[in-house]
């Protein structure tokens, strides 16, 4: 798929082209244990701390996409609407107070 293409999808049609690449390179093959899901994207967040640590902004760049890809895949997976459900939460973070009450 070019970049192209993918500029002009939406965040459901990306979750969408990650976890259909997923299925194919067979992460889907059995059912997916979603607490290891979650901590495979903890980890490409982490990577992406350390890649910071080292300023070595492309690698930067590229775990924050590893990030999103396996949250898109997640999504995708679960058949989760994610742009409905970033929507819904902006508009119930928008009636929160400010820094939601706490200090930090």
């Amino acid at each position: 798929m070019e970049a192209v293409e993918i500029k002009e999808k939406t965040l459901n049609e990306l979750s969408k082209i990650c976890h259909t690449i997923a299925r194919e390179k067979g992460f889907w093959d059995e059912k997916r244990n979603i607490g290891e899901a979650l901590m495979l994207i903890v980890t490409e967040l982490a990577e992406a701390m350390e890649a910071h640590r080292k300023q070595d902004d492309d690698n930067f760049k590229e775990e924050l996409a590893d990030v999103f890809i396996r949250l898109f895949d997640l999504c995708g997976g679960l058949d989760i609407d994610i742009e409905a459900e970033i929507v819904k939460k902006s508009a119930k973070n928008k009636d929160r107070p400010y820094k939601h009450g706490k200090i930090c």
